[in-house]
């Protein structure tokens, strides 16, 4: 048995102690340059975490397996849709709440999106938001040193690390979903998760593990795949009738949690480019976040938008699982 994982506490001490770590790495040079990325993105995982928490609790009796669909929300506006489907996963929702809770992500979270693809256009020619957030990067800042790698760019990879990529991934699955078979009837499927994320940031600082070619192109393409069938997964017809419910739980969410990220942002005066990646990052992925900031030409801060995104979405199973459970616990639900 693995005790450590059978309670909400210890999956927050898990949560906090990867905080904890984030911020202690800081003392290195290489993590001091990414330190205002970093508060952005843990503020904004913090709003979410906090706002999802708040309306969960109101929502958690109004909506079938509503506790589950606050952690579905806290996954998907931390790290993107996959997180969503983990946190799901992980706490074994029906289907039809996951279809309606995708559904109410794609009708709020899409137009959101579209949104900060024109933010930084509409941020840098308004003299008003100007005036209200005076902290910005330099356009030669922006422009950087011009040895940033292009976004997508063509990239040598051999099959042979192609398969050891698979072959870690199957394995890193194979023996979280062992160790989870350990754990209580309750907890397992969630644990399991869990073990999934944990394992799998262990490996990856394997020096092997880091220096194989096409991870990140076999990510993307795994990913770009996911999206995909989850929208043509996702019942129109019966979302319309059905979730309009989960629909305003999905607006309050993100509506609270974006007001909430922008006021202590604003308080601790970070640039608002990070900002705006940091939410990015949390709402979709690492790699729209560097695709916004490629297409504003923020060059150097491409690759600063794709680590956001991973950190997001590292955090986003820890704290989606914590947050439902704690609202399981506090409504009874």
């Amino acid at each position: 048995m693995f005790p450590i994982f059978q309670s909400t506490d210890a999956v927050l001490a898990v949560v906090l102690c990867l905080v904890a770590f984030a911020f202690w790495v800081q003392r290195f040079k290489v993590c001091k340059m990414i330190g205002p990325a970093l508060i952005a993105i843990f503020c904004a995982i913090f709003s979410v975490s906090l706002v999802a928490f708040i309306f969960g609790c109101l929502f958690a009796n109004s909506i079938d397996e509503g506790w589950k669909v606050a952690g579905m929300f806290v996954g998907t506006y931390t790290g993107g849709s996959s997180n969503l489907t983990a946190i799901a996963t992980g706490l074994n929702a029906s289907a039809s709440t996951i279809a309606a809770a995708n559904a109410a992500d794609y009708v709020v979270g899409m137009p959101t999106l579209v949104l900060m693809f024109l933010a930084p256009t509409l941020m840098k020619n308004s003299k008003k938001f100007q005036k209200f957030w005076p902290y910005s990067f330099t356009d030669e800042e922006l422009e950087g040193d011009g040895n940033q790698k292009e976004l997508m760019a063509s990239e040598e990879w051999s099959i042979k690390e192609i398969a050891i990529l698979l072959a870690i991934s199957v394995a890193v699955v194979a023996v979280a979903t062992k160790l989870s078979s350990f754990m209580g009837a309750d907890f397992a499927s969630a644990g399991r998760i869990l073990l999934i994320s944990t394992i799998s940031i262990i490996v990856a600082q394997i020096p092997a593990v880091r220096q194989l070619r096409g991870a990140m192109n076999l990510g993307l393409f795994f990913g770009m795949m996911y999206l995909t069938i989850v929208g043509f997964s996702v019942n129109i017809k019966g979302f319309l009738t059905s979730a309009a419910t989960i629909t305003l739980f999905c607006l309050c969410v993100i509506a609270g949690s974006l007001i909430l990220h922008v006021i202590i942002t604003r308080l601790l005066k970070i640039k608002y480019e990070y900002v705006l990646l940091g939410i990015v990052g949390a709402i979709a992925d690492g790699t729209t976040s560097s695709l916004v900031a490629s297409g504003a030409r923020w060059k150097s801060l491409v690759s600063v938008g794709m680590l956001m995104g991973v950190i997001g979405g590292v955090c986003g199973n820890y704290v989606g699982i914590t947050v439902a459970y704690l609202i399981r616990m506090i409504t009874g639900a």
